[in-house]
């Protein structure tokens, strides 16, 4: 257990917020592509990037809590 607080966790959430908008922008900048792509294909495309940003947020929480990677 934490005794003192730490600058992990808002620095953490504000780095969490700026990077899920980065990545929110940058799906938005290549969606003029994806929208050329056949309907399956977008099906299939888009819930994958929905998805594929909680990939590494397990390791960022506990890095939040901890201060270690793993």
């Amino acid at each position: 257990m934490r005794k003192e607080p730490s600058l992990r966790i808002p620095l953490g959430i504000l780095a969490l917020l700026a990077g899920l908008i980065a990545y929110a922008l940058g799906i938005a900048w290549a969606s003029q592509w994806i929208g050329q792509l056949p309907v399956w294909a977008q099906t299939a495309i888009y819930p994958v990037l929905g998805v594929v940003w909680l990939l590494p947020l397990r390791r960022f929480l506990i890095w939040m809590e901890t201060g270690r990677w793993r």
